[in-house]
């Protein structure tokens, strides 16, 4: 969570602006909705103020953002902290040469894809998605910037699932949240 003694007030405009839709997109998931914090301005603000509040001193060069609403915070919080953006993105959806990470889901197998030669050794990361659930595509897009030489810093999400366990599958890797899933 985004804070550990005192609760950042807010957290709670971040978190009341997430819809969530039940049984979307199949029955028994509650889907987190971030188009509604999206059209919430402050909320939008302050979940993008939280993040860059976090890491502009930490040198960060990359901040990497996971397809496809990695791209929607990425891209500001990297403006603000003097970051390049590198896109992660599904297979086939990259111009150039890529290279690929291939994880598993409950069933079978994805693949997510960067740019050859969009980071470069010893760069400092901070990868980004909206939410953490199982945790895979994240873990994917850490064991895939670290194959490039990068030293991934953190994971940073708005939105966690914690009985999805997610944060095990990333072991030891570094992961900020702002807020639970309902």
């Amino acid at each position: 969570m985004a804070s550990n003694d005192t609760r950042d007030p807010r957290l709670a405009t971040i978190s009341s602006s997430i819809r969530v839709i039940p049984n979307f997109p199949k029955p028994g998931i509650m889907f987190q909705d971030i188009t509604t914090l999206l059209l919430d301005t402050k909320a939008f603000k302050d979940t993008i103020d939280l993040f860059v509040e976090r890491y502009r001193d930490q040198n960060i060069s990359v901040v990497a953002g996971v397809e496809a609403r990695g791209f929607i915070f990425g891209p500001p919080i990297a403006l603000a902290i003097g970051a390049k953006f590198v896109p992660i993105r599904k297979p086939n959806k990259l111009p150039g040469e890529v290279i690929s990470e291939e994880y598993s889901l409950e069933y079978g197998t994805d693949k997510i894809e960067m740019h050859v030669g969009a980071v470069h050794p010893g760069e400092r990361a901070l990868v980004v998605d909206d939410l953490i659930a199982t945790g895979g595509t994240l873990c994917a897009a850490v064991k895939l910037l670290e194959r490039a030489g990068v030293h991934v810093a953190e994971c940073a999400c708005v939105i966690e699932l914690p009985e999805l366990k997610g944060r095990e599958r990333l072991g030891d890797k570094s992961v900020f949240v702002l807020v639970d899933g309902a």
